[in-house]
């Protein structure tokens, strides 16, 4: 589970600006890390449906996200899919 000090410090890490919470580079962020840590809870726990059926969904919304993101600056979407690659 994401905790408050650490999903601030992604925020700030990927935010346009100062207020920026909403942004799909932050979006994307945070979903990252969840997806994360969620499927290194399914490598130990392999038979826990719920969770994956969650995992799933997230990656939905994260690749949603992209594709938006694709649509509307390119130039972001290839910084993201960058960051995305490393990570």
């Amino acid at each position: 589970m994401l905790t408050t000090k650490k999903k601030q410090n992604i925020i700030k890490k990927n935010q346009l600006h100062d207020k920026d919470t909403g942004s799909p580079e932050v979006q994307i962020a945070i979903l990252s890390k969840r997806i994360d840590e969620l499927a290194s809870h399914l490598k130990e726990h392999k038979k826990d449906n719920h969770s994956r059926r969650g995992l799933i969904k997230m990656v939905a919304d994260r690749r949603s996200h992209l594709k938006h993101l694709e649509k509307t600056d390119k130039e972001r979407f290839m910084t993201q899919t960058k960051i995305l690659k490393e990570a």
